[in-house]
């Protein structure tokens, strides 16, 4: 038996009661032993986070997912947990401890990785908790972190096998160094913003007796970055730059050091910028590190001016003069920085070349620099300027691990979807540099090497291990650093399931089947995964990797807090429920394309929620209820045309909701189950069975809506439970159990061409009216001149219904007679409903013609703006936008009104 429904849906009650009963019941976890395993790993979000607009959007697609194929009879497992986030977890701790005038150097790194621990036991779970709200079905009971005994000696051992394959190597090379954090950060930690700065250009005067072409006793470079000069170890000009042929090989000697430099010729100088020369300072560019190397000079032999902090140091050849050592690189709190003394002393030793423009007098004015907007680095997280820092860190041979990733999807063997992305990951994986695993930090994976007084360091899972490789009476010391998180992490589908060991998860859920991702950590995370996978298994971690794109603010724009236009989640589930915003981001998600954020389209999935509910209410006052039959079917062989026809758009409903979510349409998916709810089953069905409740319909209605709620529970989880449990009593088969439709049923072709003609006679006649103004409900006179054979066995068999909703009574199979009338069409059959008497033919046609003019003459000024590519490019986005709908809306209405105007003849 049902349980009556209240007349109200409350999302916020349903939610809470349901995810409680189904992670209280293990509802999550797989339980099919027999069954074919199908699994997602979560990414795991950092154990500080909080549930963004991101994580709503990956996360609802994946539980999507795990829910079809939990109710496809799958054994379903989708892993669940946190990544122990070095970085931004220990500057958590940190602030604490400020906060009350403390701080980490106060505490040996045990007692301070004992105080993260004691901060993620009391405050480490709150995006956990968001998941749940959300609805995600995570087998909570196995939830995993990163810095759990098991994945940690996963971890080890896998650093340990590169480094005795020799994939993993010490090195000294450029990094994003962090100066506020003093660590080197992986490039997503960087964010580059565009800030206000000044182009700087200088004389670097040629060694004794050198001249250009020209005569110049100097070449002129320029900089954004003045206090690197300080380390410059070259100039660089373009081999084919036939203004410096000459005097390649040559030097330069540098103002303020001395330092005598050599010109090299490189590529990397572009003869068309600026003067084609460009200064090169390998220890603190990417770009000069390339050229040093090219120009021969080694890694170690680099200069370094900075240090950890920043600040200026000498440089190994002992040049920097002392005024400048413990500088800071640029000003702060007032104090001149080495920037600020560079230019001063280039100045007054003259090879400043000011920046020459004219006052409103035409006069010559002379400045320092020329202003520039430059793109900048910055810590995502110390927000500071990042220094490419010069320095000793630990590599990973990532050349050498991409070949496999690269081979796999190349072969099929990985699909990544959709497939436009491939050409970026080949192009990255392809042109791939050493990847950085170090970071100096005291929170993480502690490097297993040890280092003896010479600094050779011996690598091992334990220190026992490592002294045994040293031999007795070599003193070793443990590396100070921890590894990147993005390292520990790429291990995520295989050592959250218990790899190395041979575990029983291992066996039979790894490979995983799927994995979901923005495409923003398709370097980071995603191609890692498959590098460690295929180095630690042999295989790959999955044979599907779906990206899906950002959630962007209405307009278009990257959500930011900077830009105030970041929106949170918890506030839409709080205003509209998990359903409506799960059903809005698959709904949204079409493959390749960003999200523009909607909240009306949120509040019409509410609305959509809404309708569902109150059609089972319509269904439970009529005897209609739920378990009557099962997934295969209703269990009768109905007689109406109209429950017949009911089954076969369940199993074309099915259809499509398979073919999409095989190829990972969700916004085909959604759409599909979307518009069989609404149209077909409420809008329709509902109508058309009305005041006929008879035995064979409510068993076939019963039916139709409990697979509708199977269809519906991967998009919609809480109100599809909270229906199933209310429509029948079941308390052993909850819906997150249940079985995906398999109706025993072939399409009845005769039943659906029949409901289809009369859903297109009632559509037609409905339309008609609307456009003339007639009042819904008048009832009309038709005429079918020409009937076909469908249109008289419809009209036979259902004249009671055709009344009720077309509102056309009575109906004759002749012509019609004289006179203005209107004409509609049902599949091909053509109508003619008389109009005299009806509606002031000549005052409607006035109404529609001026209508017409008006919807006519706007239009064309619309399309005179958008054709206008100076209103294209230069006017604000949503005034293009709105222009955009206005054209679209006033087109449509001149094609509705030309449409009345002709049924009036």
């Amino acid at each position: 038996m049902s349980t009556e429904l209240p007349k109200t849906f409350d999302p916020a009650e349903i939610e809470a009661r349901w995810y409680a009963h189904w992670e209280g019941e293990g509802l999550f976890r797989p339980d099919r032993p027999q069954a074919e395993p199908y699994t997602i790993v979560n990414p795991p979000p950092n154990v500080t986070g909080s549930l963004h607009i991101g994580h709503a959007l990956d996360n609802t697609l994946q539980d999507v997912m795990i829910r079809y194929e939990r109710l496809r009879g799958k054994d379903a497992l989708w892993v669940v947990g946190t990544d122990h986030a070095g970085i931004a977890t220990q500057m958590v701790v940190e602030r604490q401890l400020e906060a009350s005038q403390d701080k980490r150097t106060n505490y040996s790194r045990e007692d301070f990785i004992a105080k993260v621990w004691e901060w993620k036991e009391e405050s480490g779970g709150t995006i956990t908790r968001q998941l749940r709200r959300l609805g995600c079905s995570m087998d909570w009971s196995r939830e995993q972190f990163t810095m759990d005994d098991h994945f940690s000696q996963a971890v080890l051992k896998t650093f340990v096998d590169l480094h005795k394959d020799g994939l993993i190597y010490r090195d000294k090379r450029l990094v994003n160094w962090d100066p506020k954090l003093k660590t080197a950060i992986s490039d997503l930690e960087v964010e580059t913003q565009d800030v206000k700065g000044s182009f700087w250009h200088f004389k670097y005067p040629l060694e004794d007796g050198v001249t250009l072409a020209d005569g110049r006793d100097y070449i002129e470079v320029a900089t954004t970055r003045p206090e690197t000069m300080l380390a410059d170890m070259a100039v660089a000009v373009h081999p084919d730059d036939a203004r410096y042929a000459s005097v390649v090989g040559k030097h330069v000697v540098l103002p303020i050091t001395g330092r005598r430099v050599p010109i090299v010729a490189d590529e990397h100088a572009d003869p068309e910028l600026g003067s084609g020369a460009v200064k090169i300072t390998p220890g603190h560019d990417f770009n000069d590190f390339e050229v040093g190397k090219r120009a021969g000079f080694k890694p170690a032999d680099m200069l370094n001016m900075l240090d950890g902090e920043a600040n200026v140091c000498q440089t190994a050849d002992e040049l920097v003069p002392e005024e400048f050592l413990g500088l800071h690189r640029f000003k702060r709190d007032g104090v001149d920085g080495a920037r600020e003394l560079v230019v001063r002393r280039l100045k007054e030793l003259g090879c400043l070349i000011p920046h020459v423009t004219k006052d409103k007098e035409g006069n010559a004015v002379e400045h320092d620099a020329e202003p520039r907007t430059i793109a900048t680095p910055f810590g995502d997280r110390g927000g500071v300027v990042i220094e490419p820092w010069l320095t000793d860190q630990w590599y990973v041979d990532a050349e050498t691990l991409a070949k496999k990733p690269i081979e796999a999807v190349k072969s099929g063997a990985v699909e990544i979807v959709p497939k436009s992305w491939e050409k970026t990951f080949f192009n990255w994986m392809e042109n791939i540099q050493p990847w950085c695993v170090s970071r100096q930090l005291w929170w993480g994976h502690r490097i297993p090497a040890w280092h003896d007084a010479d600094g050779k360091a011996y690598v091992a899972m334990t220190e026992e291990e490592a002294q045994a490789q040293a031999g007795d009476g070599i003193a070793l010391t443990r590396d100070e650093d921890v590894l990147d998180t993005w390292f520990s992490s790429a291990l995520w589908p295989s050592a959250t399931l218990g790899w190395p060991d041979k575990t029983d998860l291992v066996e039979k859920h790894y490979p995983n089947s799927l994995l979901i991702s923005g495409f923003d950590i398709l370097f980071f995370w995603d191609a890692r995964m498959m590098m460690m996978g295929q180095y630690n298994t042999g295989q790959n971690p999955w044979p599907r990797l779906y990206l899906h794109g950002l959630v962007r603010a209405a307009d278009g724009q990257k959500m930011s807090k900077s830009k105030g236009n970041v929106v949170d989640p918890l506030g839409l589930i709080d205003q509209y429920g998990a359903d409506a915003l799960r059903f809005f981001m698959a709904a949204m998600e079409s493959q390749g394309r960003d999200i523009k954020m909607d909240a009306k389209r949120i509040e019409g999935y509410r609305n959509f929620a809404t309708k569902l509910w109150n059609a089972t209410r319509f269904c439970q006052s009529n005897g209609i209820v739920g378990g009557i039959g099962d997934h295969t079917g209703p269990g009768l062989a109905p007689k109406l045309a109209v429950n017949r026809w009911i089954i076969g758009e369940v199993i074309e409903t099915r259809d499509a909701l398979d073919k999409a979510l095989a190829e990972l349409r969700f916004d085909a998916a959604a759409n599909t189950i979307y518009h069989f709810v609404w149209d077909r089953f409420c809008d329709w069905y509902i109508e058309l069975i009305k005041g006929n409740f008879d035995e064979e319909t409510r068993a076939v209605a019963g039916w139709a809506l409990d697979q509708i709620l199977v269809m519906l529970h991967p998009f919609m989880p809480f109100i599809t439970e909270e229906l199933w449990s209310k429509q029948a009593a079941r308390p052993d088969y909850p819906l997150i159990t249940a079985q995906w439709p398999d109706p025993q049923a072939e399409i009845d072709a005769a039943a659906k061409a029949e409901i289809d003609w009369l859903i297109a006679l009632t559509s037609a006649v409905r339309t008609a009216k609307n456009e003339l103004g007639i009042p819904p409900g008048a009832k009309l006179e038709a005429f079918c001149p020409a009937p076909s054979t469908l249109a008289k066995s419809v009209v036979e068999a259902n004249g009671a219904a055709i009344e009720r909703l077309a509102r056309l009574t009575p109906i004759h199979m002749a012509d019609a007679p004289a006179g203005a009338a209107m004409q509609i069409a049902a599949g091909e059959d053509a109508f003619v409903i008389p109009l005299e008497g009806v509606i002031d033919i000549a005052s409607e046609k006035a109404r529609l013609s001026k209508a017409l003019e008006a919807s006519t003459k706007e239009a064309k000024s619309l399309e005179g703006r958008l054709s206008n590519a100076n209103f294209v490019d230069r006017a604000k986005p949503e005034a293009v936008e709105k222009a955009r709908a206005d054209h679209a809306h006033h087109s449509a209405e001149i094609e509705r009104l030309t449409a009345a105007l002709a049924r009036l003849g």
